[in-house]
């Protein structure tokens, strides 16, 4: 990547980002965030420039700068996204951490945060705006929609299909041949061993709905 980055999100994803993009060598322009308290401070010796709608420093992205959304509020997230796919016509660049391993026959879209140590076997595809945190393993032919979020430590076992917007929480095993439901949420260190449905919320070894 030759153009620096502008980071949408002065937090501690932002900063887990800013770390990614320095051990790749790319430069990050600054942050931007909508907590005016952040606004010219410096986070990890990187500026917090102004709002997320701030047309002086949009401008730049697609010309100067990419962008990349460092926000883990999904609803916060896409409102971002089609921003920047609407008004500035491009699509957030991935952070995928110098020591992650991705393979040669794997899959991947647009705006994923890939940390440390994270394994993405061949076959695997993961869509756009994932959060793969620190030593996730997605094993061969799994397949992860957009919007997703993975723990560190989680095991995502071979031919396994996780649906979007769905949240996987720290060390979770997930069993090969699983198919994970659309908003499903995993608690940590779950093993999961069935499917799971839409929206359902699930916790334990072996993991069980919990009721509302």
């Amino acid at each position: 990547m030759e153009n620096p980055v502008i980071i949408f999100g002065a937090n501690h994803l932002g900063r887990a980002a800013k770390e990614i993009f320095d051990t790749n060598s790319v430069v990050v322009y600054g942050f931007l965030d909508d907590d005016k308290k952040l606004h010219n401070t410096e986070l990890d010796e990187v500026v917090v420039l102004g709002d997320t709608d701030n047309d002086g420093f949009l401008k730049l992205i697609g010309k100067k700068c990419e962008a990349f959304v460092a926000v883990d509020d999904n609803k916060l997230r896409k409102g971002l996204v089609k921003m920047l796919q609407e008004i500035r016509h491009v699509q957030p660049v991935n952070a995928i951490h110098s020591k992650s391993v991705i393979s040669s026959k794997a899959s991947l879209g647009h705006g994923n945060f890939i940390d440390f140590n994270v394994y993405l076997a061949p076959g695997s595809k993961v869509g756009s705006q994932c959060i793969l945190n620190a030593r996730v393993h997605i094993g061969v032919e799994c397949v992860v929609g957009d919007f997703v979020q993975i723990g560190a430590g989680s095991n995502i076992n071979a031919g396994v299909r996780v649906e979007d917007e769905v949240f996987i929480g720290s060390g979770v095993t997930v069993v090969a041949g699983v198919t994970i439901g659309k908003g499903a949420r995993i608690g940590a260190g779950s093993v999961v061993i069935a499917n799971i449905k839409a929206g359902e919320t699930v916790f334990g070894n072996p993991a069980q709905s919990i009721k509302s």
